[in-house]
């Protein structure tokens, strides 16, 4: 790495040049601070040791042309023991360290690694960040499909606005990376964005997890905690499963979406928050309306922008696709070449109804590139071949593990198809309810 060292005393120069070139450093040591500014405008240097007392432009003077000139380089300034003050101004003009006059070899060194250390980790930050972007823009959604172009124009108009937006769909379909996306596309992709699954939290904590809680509010409470919401300022929060929410805090999530401000448990003020809301579910919320389960106004809130995902079954076309895709993503992750699909194998993708969507898709997919040896993946390497007879439960011939298995399917295709909406589902697969129950039950699904 390159260091520039910047002191009107030759023998300080001289001093450090040596040390630093000692461990590995390329050093440039100016007299002149003007001087040095030309050559960081010409040349690019990693950090800058620069002195504070100087004749002409001193280190305060050099920082503020630094910040004047849009140069950014990490500097770390030398200090007398009596200028300690100075150098804290320096800090606050953006100098990452000080160094206090006369100093040892081994000091230089231990500043030098640690800034050394906090630009490795800022690239890494950048680079990190960089990637998740391009892994949740909205060209990483593969698609063709009419519908699902017509959503994600839908989503790019709005990416920059605060209005909550409600995702619907099946299990699978891809609702978090839609949300994703969104964040990502707008002026909030700079901030954090904060995935809570509103079914997932047991609803006696839930509350505390949305919007924090303050010490003593409860027996646990033993300090204060900050809630999601909080943790999603100037971002994005994402309520997956929204219809899961039980009514008491639908009323809270309601006032939070309405004010624009949360009131943690057991506190006596509120605190204003700015996050935008973007909800999903796979349940019709309509229905649970009518069943007294989701209030009507929190809807209608939530409901200013909202796209509803088609399953994978009605966007043939993408298999393709998205199989070649997942094919790829997965040989680089496990340091496999790429495999090639064979007609056959990718015929058998296209034909299945896939019941759990896009992620079913992946998981076929990463499965095939684990067990697959061969060069390309073939029809055999695929897990879904639930049209041979006796693939569908191992192979066997018994009657009583093949209606199983039929039954089972065709309940989870039934359940996947409304949205886990059990009356639907009961009426496409023309059983009652006590029956549908039942089954689901014994089936443990």
């Amino acid at each position: 790495m390159k260091i520039m060292v910047i002191d009107d005393e030759e023998s300080m120069r001289h001093m450090l040049s040596v040390i630093l070139k000692r461990e590995g450093y390329e050093t440039a040591a100016f007299a002149d601070a003007g001087q040095a500014v030309a050559a960081l405008e010409a040349s690019e240097f990693d950090f800058v040791l620069c002195d504070i007392r100087m004749p002409g432009m001193d280190g305060m003077r050099f920082l503020k042309t630094l910040q004047d000139r849009g140069l950014g380089q990490t500097v770390i300034m030398m200090s007398a023991y009596g200028a300690m003050d100075t150098a804290i101004e320096c800090m606050k003009l953006g100098a990452y360290d000080y160094i206090s006059k006369p100093f040892k070899a081994d000091e230089i060194i231990l500043t030098v690694k640690k800034a050394e250390e906090r630009e490795r980790l800022k690239r890494e930050n950048a680079r990190l960040k960089d990637e998740a972007e391009r892994d949740y823009d909205f060209r990483n959604i593969i698609t063709e499909d009419r519908a699902m172009l017509e959503i994600i124009g839908l989503v790019k108009k709005v990416a920059d606005y605060a209005t909550p937006v409600l995702i619907t769909g099946e299990s699978g379909t891809g609702k978090e990376l839609v949300a994703r996306a969104i964040h990502h596309a707008g002026q909030r992709g700079l901030g954090p964005f904060v995935a809570v699954n509103c079914g997932a939290i047991p609803p006696n904590l839930l509350e505390s997890e949305l919007f924090g809680h303050v010490k003593g509010a409860f027996t646990d409470a033993h300090r204060n905690k900050t809630g999601l919401f909080q943790e999603a300022d100037h971002g994005t929060i994402f309520l997956d499963e929204i219809g899961e929410l039980p009514m008491e805090l639908q009323v809270k999530l309601l006032r939070t979406l309405q004010e624009g401000e949360i009131r943690r448990v057991g506190d006596v003020k509120s605190a204003r928050i700015d996050a935008r809301v973007v909800a999903a579910t796979v349940k019709d919320l309509k229905t649970e309306i009518k069943a007294g389960r989701f209030r009507e106004d929190l809807y209608y809130r939530l409901n200013v922008i909202e796209t509803r995902l088609p399953p994978l079954r009605d966007r043939k076309a993408d298999i393709p696709a998205l199989a070649a895709h997942f094919a790829g993503k997965y040989a680089r992750r496990f340091g496999k070449r790429a495999k090639a699909i064979l007609p056959e194998a990718m015929d058998e993708l296209v034909r299945y109804p896939w019941p759990g969507n896009v992620r079913e898709l992946e998981n076929v997919m990463e499965r095939a590139m684990i067990l697959e040896e061969g060069g390309v993946i073939r029809k055999e390497s695929l897990p879904i071949r639930e049209n041979e007879p006796g693939a569908a439960y191992g192979g066997g011939l018994s009657v009583k593990k093949a209606q199983e298995a039929m039954e089972r399917g065709l309940i989870t295709k039934a359940l996947a198809q409304t949205g886990n909406n059990k009356t639907k589902a009961a009426e496409l697969l023309e059983l009652s309810m006590r029956a549908l129950l039942y089954k689901i039950k014994n089936y443990g699904l």
